[in-house]
C-alpha cells in the first residue's frame, strides 16, 4: 500500500457500505480521507447502532456464485479490487448454503476497526448539512437512501430536481429472453412510431375473460407488504400499485394499464384479446423488459406466482420484482459523467444507493468505483472506468446512461435503482453459445445456464485486465 500525506485530503460523506467502500480505497492510494459520518451526533428511524457499513435490513449478500450469478460476479470483483467490505463479509459469514450472508455485528465491527485504524482515514461524527463547501474540492457523497432532510434539500436545489424523498413506483423487470414470444407480439398501440420508436415497441401479453378475472382475483386476494411507520411519503394516484386498481374495481385495470385497445394480435389476428399487458423496453441493451403501470406492493413471491399467470410470462424470469417503498436517490444519468461526478459541480461525486443502484454489495461497488475514481483525480492520474462487460462496469453503465429515454415519461420515471443482474451486460458476441458435444437437446435452462457461464468468465478476465491483475493468481487469493 502506497502512503503519501503530501495530497490533500477527499472528503467522504456517509459512513455506509458504500462511504465505508470508498474511504478505504481512497486512502489504499494513499491519498488522505475525511469520513463525515452523522450517526453519532443524530441517529436514523432505521440504524440501531453507531457503527460504520450497519446493515439494517437482511444479513445476506445474496449468491456467493461467480460462475453463473451476477451477484457473485461482482463479489469476486469486488475482492479483486480489494475491498473492505468484501474482505470483512468473507472473515464475519455465516452458514447460508450458496449465499454470503454474515455476522451483522461483527461485520459492521470489522469495518469500523479497518477504517479507525487506517493511517490516513480520519473519522469525523458530525452531521453535514449543505453540500460540500467549494475549499473540499474533492468530495464523495454517500449517504443512501436515508439522506438527512437538510442535505437532500441542498442536493435538490443544486441539481434542480423536483423531488429526492418520495415513495419509489418499482414495476416489475422480466428477462427478454424468458418471455414466451409464440404467444407475446410486438406492437404499439396503434402501431403508434413516436419518437425513436418503430410501432413495435411494446411486447404484448392477451388475456381472455376467464384469464383476465382470475388474475383480478389473484391481485386482490394477493399477500402485500405494509408500509413502515417511517415510511409516512403518500403515493400518487399515478403511482397506484396494481392490486389497489384491482381493488377499485373489476374493470379498472381493462381500461388502465391492461386495456387491450390498438392491438392486433399477430399469433391470432381475428380474435381480439379482452386484456393486454404490455411490457417496454427497460435498458439500452434490449436484454430487460419493464411490466408497464405494474408496480406493486405484492410480497416477491406472491409476484412471482400471480404474474407467471399471465400468458407468455408462464416461465418469467425476473430480473427485479416489483415494489413501493421510501427511496432518495438522483436522477443519475441525467446529472452524473461516466466518472459519477456531477456535471454541474466538478469534483463532486454521488456513491451508493443515492445513485440509483439496489442492494448491499451494488452499494459498496459504485463506493468503491466513486473512490478509487476520487483518488486517480487527486493524484492527476487517468480515470479509467472498468469495462462495460465487467459487473462494475455494466452497473455503472445502467446508473450514468443505460437508461431508456422517452417523450412520455421523462425524467426520472424513465429511470429506476436496479440490482446487478445479467440484463445489464452487453449481449456475447453472435456464435459464443455453442451445443456441447453429444447433447441432443439444447435450449431453453441449459442454454441460458451457459450464457450466463460465458457472461461471467468474460467480466472476471476483463476485470483482472482492467486492474492489471493474473485471472488465476486473482482467483486463487
Amino acid at each position: 500500500m502506497t502512503k503519501n500525506s503530501s495530497y490533500s485530503p477527499i472528503h467522504v460523506i456517509g459512513g455506509g457500505l458504500a462511504g465505508s467502500e470508498a474511504a478505504w480505497q481512497i486512502a489504499n492510494a494513499g491519498v488522505p480521507v475525511i469520513l463525515h459520518e452523522m450517526r453519532g451526533v443524530r441517529g436514523t428511524d432505521a440504524h440501531k447502532t453507531d457503527g460504520l457499513a450497519e446493515l439494517v435490513c437482511s444479513n445476506s449478500f445474496r449468491s456467493d456464485d461467480a460462475t453463473s450469478n451476477a451477484v457473485g460476479v461482482i463479489h469476486a470483483e469486488m475482492r479483486m479490487a480489494g475491498s473492505l467490505i468484501m474482505a470483512s463479509a468473507d472473515k464475519h459469514q455465516v452458514p447460508a448454503g450458496g449465499a454470503l450472508a454474515v455476522d451483522r455485528d461483527g461485520f459492521s465491527d470489522a469495518v469500523t476497526k479497518a477504517i479507525h485504524k487506517h493511517p490516513l482515514i480520519t473519522v469525523v461524527r458530525e452531521e453535514i448539512s449543505g453540500l460540500p463547501p467549494k475549499e473540499w474540492d474533492l468530495a464523495v457523497i454517500a449517504t443512501g437512501p436515508l439522506t438527512a432532510p437538510s442535505l437532500a434539500s441542498a442536493i435538490q436545489a443544486e441539481t434542480g430536481e423536483d423531488s429526492l424523498a418520495f415513495f419509489d413506483a418499482i414495476a416489475p423487470i422480466v428477462y427478454r429472453d424468458s418471455i414466451d414470444m409464440d404467444i407475446c407480439w410486438y406492437q404499439s398501440r396503434y402501431d403508434k412510431v413516436g419518437p425513436g420508436g418503430t410501432g413495435k415497441d411494446y411486447i404484448n401479453c392477451p388475456m381472455t375473460e376467464e384469464q383476465y378475472n382470475a388474475f383480478v382475483d389473484a391481485l386482490i386476494a394477493g399477500d402485500t407488504v405494509g408500509f413502515k411507520e417511517w415510511e409516512g411519503t403518500p403515493y400518487f394516484d399515478g403511482c397506484l400499485p396494481i392490486e389497489v386498481m384491482a381493488e377499485r374495481g373489476r374493470e379498472t385495470l381493462r381500461h388502465g394499464p391492461m386495456k387491450p385497445m390498438g392491438l392486433t394480435n399477430a399469433h391470432n389476428p381475428t380474435v381480439k384479446a379482452y386484456a393486454v399487458v404490455q411490457l417496454r423496453q427497460d435498458n439500452a441493451l434490449g436484454t430487460l423488459y419493464n411490466m408497464v403501470g405494474f408496480q406493486t406492493k405484492l410480497k416477491y413471491g406472491a409476484q412471482a406466482d400471480i404474474f407467471r399467470m399471465i400468458p407468455g410470462l408462464e416461465n418469467a424470469e425476473f430480473a427485479r420484482l416489483g415494489g413501493l417503498h421510501r427511496n432518495t436517490y438522483i436522477n443519475s444519468p441525467t446529472l452524473l459523467d461516466p466518472s459519477l461526478t456531477l456535471k454541474s459541480r466538478p469534483g463532486l461525486r454521488f456513491a451508493g444507493q443515492i445513485t440509483g443502484c439496489e442492494g448491499y454489495v451494488e452499494s459498496a461497488s459504485v463506493g468503491l468505483l466513486a473512490g478509487r475514481f476520487a483518488a486517480a483525480e487527486r493524484k492527476g492520474e487517468p480515470v479509467s472506468p472498468p469495462p462495460a462487460t465487467t459487473a462494475l462496469g455494466s452497473l455503472l453503465g445502467h446508473i450514468t446512461g443505460g437508461h431508456i429515454v422517452t417523450d412520455e415519461e421523462p425524467g426520472k420515471r424513465s429511470f429506476q435503482p436496479m440490482n446487478i443482474n445479467f440484463g445489464l451486460f452487453p449481449e456475447l458476441q453472435p456464435g459464443s453459445i455453442v451445443k456441447p458435444e453429444g447433447v441432443k437437446r439444447f435450449r431453453g435452462k441449459d442454454k441460458t445456464v451457459m450464457k450466463r457461464q460465458l457472461i461471467a468468465k468474460r467480466a472476471l478476465a476483463d476485470c483482472a485486465a482492467w486492474l492489471g491483475q493474473d485471472l488465476k493468481l486473482a482467483e486463487s487469493a
